[in-house]
């Protein structure tokens, strides 16, 4: 159990809702900004117990930012705790926030969970994180939901969308440039992790990976001369006793 599990279960605060499986994956992500003077966006408000969670696990120096539709959640702001109105599907909001927060070093989108939603915040703000920041998606799941846009492999939800990243990823080793190669993303993204519900986007500066060799070779590379085939039944049945 890690600190933002023991917080979750001794809070008294503002109320929480989380998947349980999730504090470990924050704790994954998240533990080396700890102590230092980051600057956290989180989309989705609500009644403002995930703000606290995130000021004490992050301590002092610390800036939480949250993101929600409802004026209404104004009310939780507090020392290292501001919240910012708007629709998170409305790029011109998402780039004035930008603007607004200015370093922002981790984002956490557990906003509305619709396909437009998860996009447009990921395309708007995704850019502007540090380059050793992480970008955190969460309730990926409605991918699959009707109600949120989704479908099983649906065209435009977030997760098909997702997919895509994966040969950004692989930009490096494209044999065909005409249709993807390098780009922003292939040489600011050090890993995307997948788990159940989430999507975790780590960036550090990358360059073109390389292979290299150390040892001793002692096993001759490359296959055997294959044996030339047996004709015929007694060509065959020698072969089989040769063998």
């Amino acid at each position: 159990m890690n600190d933002l599990e023991r917080y979750f279960d001794a809070n008294t605060g503002r109320l929480i809702h989380k998947w349980r499986h999730y504090f470990e994956i924050y704790d994954r992500h998240f533990a080396r900004f700890r102590g230092q003077p980051v600057n956290v966006v989180e989309f989705g408000v609500s009644q403002g117990g995930s703000l606290q969670m995130w000021k004490h696990y992050f301590g002092a120096q610390a800036q939480i930012h949250g993101v929600d539709i409802n004026p209404r959640c104004k009310a939780v702001e507090e020392p290292q705790i501001r919240v910012h109105t708007g629709d998170q599907a409305d790029r011109a909001f998402l780039r004035r926030l930008v603007q607004d927060i200015g370093r922002i070093d981790i984002v956490v989108d557990d906003g509305g969970h619709t396909m437009e939603q998860q996009i447009a915040t990921y395309e708007e703000l995704f850019p502007h994180v540090d380059a050793h920041g992480v970008y955190l998606c969460e309730d990926v799941q409605t991918s699959y939901w009707r109600d949120w846009g989704g479908g099983y492999r649906r065209p435009g939800t977030f997760v098909e969308y997702a997919k895509q990243l994966v040969d950004g990823l692989h930009g490096w080793h494209s044999e065909e440039p005409e249709r993807f190669g390098v780009t922003d993303f292939t040489r600011s993204v050090h890993s995307l992790t997948w788990y159940g519900n989430v999507l975790v986007i780590e960036k550090r500066p990358m360059e073109e990976p390389r292979h290299e060799k150390t040892g001793t070779a002692s096993v001759p590379e490359g296959s055997p001369p294959a044996a030339p085939a047996a004709r015929g039944w007694l060509a065959r049945l020698r072969a089989i006793f040769r063998g």
